[in-house]
């Protein structure tokens, strides 16, 4: 689900109510059986999405942060630069280089 955008444009509290589950249990859950929060994994696969579409097109940046399901531009930024350690243009730069 969390693949799907269920956490893009929702509060854990609500898909914890489509899984018939409190959002505090969910939470236990993902903190035991994934190790990190739902936020957490809903970020991480949004930073995923939009690598892919780096890898992929030639999209602009922006354009890539929506579709990816950020709400803006400096999120994505922030969130790719934590995952992998660089900004999404000097991955995008970096391709194009060995190309």
């Amino acid at each position: 689900m969390i693949d799907g955008g269920a956490l893009d444009d929702a509060s854990v509290a609500a898909l914890a109510d489509r899984l018939g589950v409190s959002s505090r249990h969910l939470a236990r859950l993902f903190e035991r059986y994934v190790g990190a929060s739902p936020q957490q994994v809903a970020k991480t696969r949004r930073v995923q999405r939009a690598k892919r579409l780096l890898d992929e097109t030639t999209e602009p940046l922006a354009q890539i942060a929506y579709r990816a399901g950020f709400g803006s531009v400096r999120q994505f930024n922030a969130a790719f630069r934590e995952l992998y350690g660089r900004s999404p243009s000097s991955i995008r730069h970096r391709l194009k280089v060995f190309a």
